[in-house]
């Protein structure tokens, strides 16, 4: 018992890490879009139009996390969680240092800012494979009673991947203030990448694979093409599992994707904030997010992971409609209010994903399964949002109309999670692939199936998981 706990903590610690260093980098590229490359990348096209684009470049690397997903999840369910997590942490580190050696446009013309996008697809590449190796990891090492607690640990490596890149680009500021931030403050976020990635790499590569691949392996149960199995056999449940994130991810990214960020600093703008103490805010309120994280994935452990998402969408909704009317006082104080509020629906509608991705989905796709979802939720969900929101505001002259779309898109996802039973507890074990192939889709399957150990446990209860 106190091997496991060690093995628990070990791989909880690595998870956390390796994805703080990942969405620090991914973060990194999106926060210095609206800040930085919309100038020295852009700046030829106007104002508007430059942010506008260079928000979309953050969107296009979107468009490739499937295909990172898609490659993650073959190769995680044939080879294992361990080896592709080495990879995508090596991928990410590597396209994010090259960021801060390239030239501008000033000086390379239109190679410069093709050279961004291009690094910034093999960042959407890396993280698309990265988040389903670490969720799975974490979920499939701990007992059934905290499935949900440790599912949430590498979560909260987005929000400390947050506070550390909108922390270090606001150190910078006052390292490098004005001028000197433009001409050289803002690369030395990147270079750090180097370190960062040494030091995941040697904390992952010392952490075991996962018991449950580890049992589907030596049955040499490994399915020769998951995606296809996936696909065929769990279509819908992949898309309504991508309209639950859909929600989060939109709301998410006025942060992670840099608008408010501009919004806020933009000199030409309503409030015209400084730089620095914006940065500190988004900083600041990233600690929130990543406290709200981890009690809603406590939480699910207790009432559930449906339940826990349908507290997560009201809460969600109240922090939308009471952001942008806080950070339209034009106060620090009031944007940082706002910001808080909109990470505890944020953190409630995020904490429990790991777990109840893992239990929706049968053991032989399962690291398909959560990758392709993840990936796609990002795509409907943040992948334009910030560039919708700048578009938005340029058009009807208010930010309530971003509002009404955050609304609109946390909505269809709280309809897309009604539609899923709740499978709290749910073994997650190759044993078990027959009672996880029933299908969790309400009106679709039967609910009343019992898994097959005698004891009466079944997906309609999930809290006789927690006895």
């Amino acid at each position: 018992m106190a091997a496991q706990k060690h093995t628990q903590t070990r791989v909880a610690f690595a998870t956390i890490v390796g994805t703080s260093i990942e969405w620090y980098d991914y973060f990194l590229y999106a926060a210095a879009s609206g800040l930085i490359f919309n100038q020295l990348f852009f700046g030829s096209l106007g104002s508007t139009l430059s942010t506008m684009v260079a928000f979309a470049t953050v969107g296009i690397s979107f468009l490739f996390r499937p295909l990172g997903a898609f490659l993650a999840g073959h190769f995680g369910d044939k080879l294992g969680r361990r080896v592709v997590l080495i990879i995508t942490l090596i991928a990410m580190g590597a396209a994010t240092a090259l960021i801060g050696f390239l030239p501008t446009f000033e000086s390379a013309g239109v190679l410069a800012p093709i050279l961004l996008i291009a690094l910034r697809i093999i960042q959407g590449i890396s993280a698309g494979g990265e988040w389903g190796g670490a969720v799975l990891l974490a979920v499939e090492h701990a007992d059934e009673k905290s499935r949900g607690l440790r599912g949430s640990f590498p979560q909260i490596g987005v929000s400390i991947g947050l506070l550390l890149s909108s922390g270090v680009l606001a150190l910078m500021t006052s390292i490098a203030p004005g001028e000197a931030f433009l001409e050289w403050g803002w690369r030395v976020p990147f270079f750090l990448s180097i370190v960062l990635v040494f030091i995941g790499y040697w904390i992952r590569r010392g952490v075991e694979e996962s018991p449950v691949f580890h049992e589907i392996a030596e049955r040499k149960e490994q399915v020769t093409n998951p995606l296809g199995k996936l696909i065929k056999g769990h279509w819908l449940l992949v898309v309504l599992a991508s309209l639950v994130f859909m929600g989060n991810n939109a709301a998410g990214y006025m942060t992670t994707g840099g608008y408010i960020q501009n919004y806020a600093t933009d000199p030409a703008g309503p409030i015209g904030l400084e730089r620095g103490p914006v940065l500190w805010a988004v900083a600041a309120s990233a600690v929130s997010w990543l406290v709200f994280t981890i009690i809603a994935g406590a939480v699910s452990d207790k009432i559930g992971r449906r339940n826990t998402y349908i507290l997560g969408w009201a809460l969600l909704l109240v922090g939308i409609f009471s952001l942008f009317p806080l950070v339209n006082t034009g106060s620090v104080g009031m944007l940082l209010l706002g910001l808080i509020i909109l990470t505890i629906g944020l953190g409630f509608t995020y904490g429990q994903q790991p777990a109840m991705y893992a239990e929706l989905f049968p053991s032989s796709v399962r690291f398909s399964g959560v990758s392709v979802s993840y990936a796609i939720g990002s795509i409907l969900g943040g992948a334009f949002a910030p560039t919708i929101a700048k578009a938005l505001v340029s058009s009807t002259g208010t930010t309530t109309s971003v509002a009404v779309y955050l609304g609109i898109v946390a909505v269809l996802a709280l309809v897309a999670t009604l539609l899923l039973r709740d499978r709290t507890g749910t073994p997650l074990g190759p044993d078990h692939e027959d009672e996880q192939s029933v299908s969790p889709i309400v009106g679709i399957g039967s609910p009343q199936m019992t898994w097959d150990d005698g004891d009466g446990r079944h997906p309609e209860n999930p809290r006789s998981y927690m006895n």
